[in-house]
């Protein structure tokens, strides 16, 4: 047999390539949308991907099932447990086979078993490996999706907060109990392969160690500690992070099928222009992904800032809409990287890039080309009451502590909720250490507001001074 591990650190996505190498086929264990990596690694290993499977209908990326399917000829393998709002509608499009559980299909001489896993969504399924090529008939290991991760389990509040399903939250918290209750009689010394670590959306505390054994979460994961299924369900449910914008159009196109990527209409590649990014900006929304403190000395008016880092494709979801057309202001060594990031959460409708190299070379004006401040809390700590200050952390950030009389817009909801923000004091924004408030900040800017400043190292620097201020005082 044959696994081959694949992480996106942008999305915190495992997938997986598990092949026979006796028969020389291949399967992908939910799959990104850029297929290039798994098609690779089959070649060189002279194994022919001929089936993709998925846990569930993903919200938090676009399948690469499709875009499998369309280059291999690939077979889907789906789940077709949950109710009748969250059927896989590609089954209809394309050589698929619906699975219930208990129901087993072969890769080769590898066996997948299928469990009912719901939980984290109602449809989830985990697959219990087999490797018949070995002496020992017995199971490897259990893809387990978003339903055990290591040190956490999915969380059961998406469909609710993202996609508008009443009530279901607590309903899935029950059936995850349940499910969880079938995990621990599985043998301990199986393996488990997740879809997620740390960073993901789609639970609360996930460990970054890219796998685990049944046996160490029965002993670590804090999930399996609890024998009471009312407290389980209230622990589940409480502290769940906020949950993405976009994470109901990713259940809504991964459920009924996305464009397949070499279909999309070629993005163009312009000259540099001011004139042409102010047309792009009465048109659509211009990106530029310099760092912070690049755009912050200098920028062209009515653009926002997203840094084309780790947590692009996390504030990307949040902040564009997917009815809107999309510009890029992105260096050459970044395009490929950023457009990929883009697509990998179905945001499709980029128009044209430019390279932002040239933005350096402008004048600063009133109008224009222009900056924004950024102030050291020991330069504002006196004189709070000047500035209106507004906190765009978590709210279990925000909950934990806070600059006194703040304000608390989480910076996901900032673009549906400017109209509480009043404009008669200037704008002191902060969030943890200023990255995400510098994303804020020129949002506020792009939308009218003039007097907007980023607190420089957010709270964490704000907590430091205090505590210094209330040493030197003392002393």
């Amino acid at each position: 047999m044959f696994m081959k591990y694949f992480y996106d650190e942008k999305l915190a996505h495992a997938s997986y390539l598990v092949g026979c190498q006796a028969k020389g086929v291949a399967i992908v264990i939910d799959p990104s949308r850029d297929i290039h990596s798994y098609l690779i690694t089959a070649e060189a290993n002279g194994l022919s991907i001929t089936a993709v499977a998925e846990t569930h209908i993903h919200a938090d990326y676009i399948s690469g099932s499709m875009e499998l399917a369309s280059k291999t000829g690939a077979k889907l393998y789906l789940s077709d447990e949950g109710d009748a709002d969250w059927k896989y509608q590609i089954a209809d499009q394309i050589d698929s086979q619906l699975l219930k559980d208990g129901d087993r299909f072969s890769i080769g001489n590898l066996t997948f078993e299928v469990l009912h896993t719901p939980g984290h969504t109602p449809e989830h399924v985990s697959f219990l490996l087999t490797d018949g090529g070995t002496t020992v008939q017995a199971p490897i290991g259990l893809f387990t999706g978003d339903f055990v991760f290591a040190g956490d389990v999915g969380r059961p509040d998406l469909l609710e907060r993202a996609a508008g399903v009443k009530g279901s939250a607590y309903s899935l918290a029950k059936k995850m109990f349940k499910s969880l209750q079938r995990f621990q009689q599985l043998p301990d010394y199986l393996q488990v392969w997740p879809a997620h670590g740390a960073g993901s959306a789609c639970g609360k505390s996930l460990g970054a160690v890219p796998s685990s054994t049944v046996g160490y979460e029965k002993l670590a994961n804090w999930a399996l500690q609890y024998d009471e299924e009312d407290l389980f369900i209230e622990e589940l449910l409480s502290g769940q992070p906020e949950a993405p914008k976009y994470f109901g159009i990713m259940k809504s196109l991964n459920k009924q099928g996305t464009t397949l990527i070499e279909k999309l209409e070629p993005v163009h590649h312009a000259q540099p222009s001011l004139t042409l990014v102010q047309e792009w900006i009465q048109n659509g929304i211009v990106v530029d992904t310099r760092q912070a403190l690049q755009f912050a000395q200098k920028h062209i008016a009515g653009t926002i800032n997203l840094p084309c880092n780790q947590s692009f494709v996390t504030w990307a979801g949040w902040l564009l809409d997917y009815d809107q057309p999309i510009y890029l202001l992105v260096s050459k060594e970044k395009e490929a990287e950023t457009l990929k990031a883009l697509q990998s959460i179905g945001l499709d409708q980029v128009k044209a890039v430019m390279d932002h190299s040239f933005i350096e070379q402008l004048e600063l004006n009133e109008m224009d080309v222009v900056d924004y401040q950024s102030v050291e809390p020991k330069e504002i700590m006196e004189r709070l009451e000047e500035y209106y200050v507004l906190d765009v952390r978590r709210n279990s950030e925000w909950r934990a502590g806070h600059i006194p009389k703040a304000h608390h817009i989480m910076l996901g909801h900032l673009k549906d909720r400017m109209n509480e923000i009043p404009s008669e004091k200037p704008i002191l924004i902060n969030c943890k250490s200023g990255a995400r408030s510098a994303i804020a900040v020129s949002i506020l800017k792009a939308n009218g507001f003039d007097q907007v400043l980023n607190l420089t190292g957010g709270f964490d620097q704000w907590l430091k001074e205090s505590s210094t201020k209330l040493v030197n005082k003392i002393h």
